[in-house]
């Protein structure tokens, strides 16, 4: 059994490399009670060295703010268009789609084809007039309340309009992804309306990039169970890849 020290470091190599980390496997590689590791997370937490999340720890914040559109567009620009190709190779002719708001959507509306017969319904005016160009593609805007930081409409007129509409494909992108508290986003509303969106879709591929891991928004979207598909980057520590397998979700790693 190792000492307090030993475990400490223990714990924080196992971040640098998975990211995030369960209290329940630590408790089986170092043979120690849950008891012991939470205590370990407090101290290492107290030092600024970690953060605690429900179940275990990660190096990160795991919580989100909002920040405006046109700063979160200059992040993880390689890692986005990489999701974007992968994300576009999905759509298919007759294609009914819907796109929630984001950075990392924006990229993938701009990587669009020609598909036959494609409709896109949006809550995102940025996302809508980056298609407007394609006359191949039909566009249905959601209406409602515009939110200047992300160019998107909420509210429950879009909600209402939502409503109306089924489709085959959901491309959703988030702020954070718990492994046990689910996908979110700093905005309430806006999640609310993303909410409606996964139940209005037949299957929902979540783009993020690896830096969404263990963090938290304000507003709570859905839990991993009622998504089918994440695209990320090699960021994306194996540990995670394996939870999300063994929840049924596939995993496209760019």
């Amino acid at each position: 059994m190792k000492n307090l020290t030993e475990r400490h470091q223990f714990i924080l190599d196992r971040l640098l490399t998975d990211q995030f980390i369960q209290v329940v496997d630590l408790c089986e590689e170092l043979r120690v009670s849950q008891v012991t590791i939470r205590k370990d997370l407090q101290l290492l937490e107290n030092k600024g060295l970690l953060f605690r999340t429900h179940g275990g720890a990660t190096q990160n914040n795991p919580y989100t703010v909002d920040i405006h559109f046109s700063e979160k567009e200059k992040l993880q620009l390689a890692e986005k268009q990489r999701i974007a190709a992968a994300a576009v190779v999905l759509l298919k002719e007759n294609d009914s789609i819907v796109i929630n708001s984001g950075t990392t959507v924006l990229f993938f509306a701009k990587n669009i084809p020609v598909i036959p017969k494609l409709t896109v319904l949006t809550s995102a005016l940025n996302v809508a007039l980056e298609l407007a160009r394609d006359t191949n593609i039909e566009i249905i805007q959601l209406g409602g309340s515009l939110r200047q930081s992300s160019s998107s409409v909420t509210g429950s007129y879009a909600e209402q309009m939502l409503g109306d509409f089924f489709c085959n494909k959901l491309f959703l992108s988030v702020d954070g992804i718990d492994l046990e508290f689910g996908l979110t986003t700093t905005n309430a509303t806006e999640a609310q309306l993303s909410k409606k969106m996964v139940k209005s879709a037949q299957r929902t591929i979540v783009l993020a990039d690896s830096t969404k891991f263990g963090r938290k928004g304000f507003g709570r979207i859905c839990g991993i169970e009622e998504i089918d598909h994440i695209i990320t980057d090699g960021g994306v520590s194996t540990q995670i890849v394996k939870h999300l397998e063994t929840a049924g979700v596939k995993v496209t790693v760019v």
